[in-house]
């Protein structure tokens, strides 16, 4: 899989997938920067991305806020 360039180009459920993976590797014990670095291998987008996504996730309250 290619890597997007921004957040939105990131289909919806991908995004929410990528917040409820930071979600749940912090609920495990991973720091916030460890969690990003995890999700953004295991999604292959950016870390920027992820951050962006996570602010999203957080803004909108996101599943499983």
């Amino acid at each position: 899989m290619a890597r997007k360039e921004t957040a939105s180009q990131v289909p919806l459920e991908q995004r929410k997938a990528i917040f409820l993976a930071l979600v749940e590797a912090q609920d495990k014990g991973q720091s916030v920067e460890e969690s990003r670095v995890t999700a953004a291998k295991q999604f292959e987008v950016t870390e920027t991305q992820v951050k962006a996504i996570e602010r999203e996730g957080l803004d909108n309250e996101w599943p499983p806020l």
